[in-house]
């Protein structure tokens, strides 16, 4: 270009400095594509001003240059921030964690999110792009695409991009819906359980729904007795808390016909246990007898009333810790001693082998041998009123045989532990001792992945991340249970878990002649579908899951 022609550039009117957006048009025409099949959490008027700062007219080539270097690291901001994938807030808060994860793990998460499917799709899409724009101005269409899907949200903060999409439908006026029973008979609600939930899901709805949830649930509590009767029987309770297994990993490894499920004589078929990462869900199991509190809140003092433990130990039950592994990791044994109640030693760990290492290579202890050393109960004598709080982590993602780096894989370890706990029952069962066992996953593996998180992945604590199998066992009854475990359909949280103790905290079932199991489960406490970390919350209304990330606008969960 000429001196003259620059000149004749610069001292142009305003109006004939537009340019077009160039490759910027590829750069929206993949989040189009990415938000038509629901990879994105798109934000359609930041878009819009990064697109309008992209096509401002300015004289000169060299000011054009600059503006699109300056735009570079904003465009890239915009795009993760246009994703899934976990905000600045949640990298930092897990930093020091992800600084104890052994490089092979590391490596393993990063490729999980290279879908080469999507990257095959990306390369067709420039090649049309390419192709096309030799004869089309393209950013006259990516402007007008991005100029509608604002227009869709112009009336205020929107849960749908899309008009298509059908409303729920209102739920019941009652404070909870009914459940449908395998056998098509609906399970009538504890009144007064679950808020209702009749307004549209707007953003401000459902934030106003979420805080009358926890004003609800910071009202409810279990009644354990001041002493127990007369007649009590003494039994051991042991509470059994598992990583990683969730209704969805087990249907993904093809083991929802272990018989292990047959053991159980009660079954929550609609547990939810409210979050994603171990630490939070140990607390929540150990402060379960009192209603679900809020992530933050989590790591409040909470009343002597709410720790499980503590309403057993003043009833003369003794309390004991148990791990397959030594809690460093996450500060998780510290976590359940500061804020989830539990004071009572680390059972000891001496000797016992280790099949598993950690995805940090610390080790995972054998959960036979582990259970066997609480069968000894070189601490406790055995029928002595005691409650065991077990956790354990053999099916945790990353976990590998020693000797090797590479992920075990899961059903292998998921068939060994099923296996290991179904034969614990039955020498249980054969040991003439009075126990109830209670089984409580922490959250799931996220072993298939969605829309919104790669498999491993639990920054959002998912529906299928949260939806857990819990049941219990009541071994050593004068009249066990026969038939069927019963199922409990109606949606269910740790309070239920509280309660059934609770009922049970006599002991007496254990010798009657009859158990009347009907009184046993009825009416058990209903908690609505709320699971949270601490920038992440998922809410199941009107039948339908949303969720809000960072304080955000709450939006459907993709599925």
């Amino acid at each position: 270009m000429t001196n003259q022609a620059k000149a004749g550039s610069l001292n142009a009117p305003f109006w004939q400095n537009w340019r077009g957006l160039g490759g910027w048009n590829y750069y929206f025409l993949l989040k189009f594509g990415l938000l038509w099949t629901g990879y994105l959490n798109f934000h359609p008027l930041a878009n819009l001003v990064f697109i309008a700062f992209l096509l401002f007219p300015l004289p000169g080539l060299k000011l054009h240059r600059l503006r699109n270097w300056i735009a570079l690291p904003v465009g890239i901001g915009l795009f993760w921030h246009d994703t899934w994938l976990p905000g600045p807030e949640s990298i930092v808060s897990q930093g020091s964690q992800l600084a104890g994860f052994s490089l092979d793990y590391i490596i393993d998460l990063v490729t999980r999110f290279i879908n080469w499917e999507m990257v095959g799709a990306a390369f067709v899409l420039l090649v049309v792009w390419l192709f096309v724009s030799q004869w089309v101005r393209v950013t006259v269409f990516v402007v007008g695409a991005l100029v509608w899907l604002n227009v869709l949200t112009i009336a205020g903060p929107a849960i749908s991009l899309f008009p298509a999409q059908s409303q729920a439908p209102a739920a019941a006026t009652a404070g909870a819906t009914a459940t449908e029973t395998e056998t098509g008979n609906a399970v009538a609600p504890v009144p007064g359980d679950i808020p209702a939930q009749t307004a549209p899901p707007t953003t401000q709805n459902l934030t106003a729904w979420l805080n009358s949830f926890y004003a609800s649930e910071a009202k409810r509590a279990t009644q354990f007795p001041t002493a127990l009767p007369a007649g009590a029987q003494p039994f051991e309770l042991l509470v059994i808390n598992i990583c990683s297994l969730s209704w969805a990993d087990i249907d993904a490894a093809g083991l929802e016909s272990h018989p292990l499920w047959k053991h159980f004589d009660i079954l929550f078929k609609n547990f939810n246990s409210a979050t994603s990462y171990s630490g939070p869900a140990a607390i929540r199991l150990l402060r379960a007898s009192c209603g679900q509190p809020s992530h933050k809140n989590l790591y409040e003092p909470a009343g002597n009333q709410c720790y499980l433990f503590e309403n057993l130990a003043k009833l003369g039950f003794s309390q004991h810790l148990m791990l397959d592994h030594n809690g460093v990791f996450g500060d998780f044994l510290k976590e359940v001693r500061e804020n989830g109640g539990m004071q009572a030693p680390l059972m000891n760990q001496a000797e016992l082998p280790a099949g598993l290492l950690s995805f940090d290579n610390s080790p995972v202890y054998d959960d036979t041998a582990v259970l066997n050393r609480w069968m000894e109960g070189e601490e406790r004598e055995p029928n002595a009123r005691s409650a065991t709080f077990f956790n354990l982590l053999p099916l945790h993602d990353g976990n590998h045989y020693p000797g090797t780096s590479k992920t075990a894989d899961y059903k292998a370890r998921a068939q060994k532990l099923f296996d290991e706990l179904d034969a614990f029952l039955t020498q249980l069962e054969k040991s003439g001792r009075k126990v109830m066992v209670v089984i409580v996953p922490e959250h799931g593996a996220a072993l298939k992945g969605d829309k919104m998180q790669v498999s491993g992945l639990r920054d959002i604590p998912s529906p299928d991340i949260t939806h857990v199998p819990s049941g219990v066992k009541f071994v050593g009854m004068k009249a066990p249970h026969e038939g069927d475990a019963i199922e409990i359909n109606q949606p269910s949280s740790m309070l239920a878990i509280s309660e059934l103790v609770a009922r049970s905290v006599d002991g007496k079932n254990f010798v009657a002649d009859r158990v009347d199991w009907d009184a046993l489960t009825k009416n058990l406490p209903q908690t609505a579908r709320v699971s949270e970390n601490s920038n992440a919350i998922v809410i199941q209304y009107q039948d339908k899951p949303y969720v809000r990330l960072s304080g955000g606008d709450w939006v459907p969960y993709p599925q």
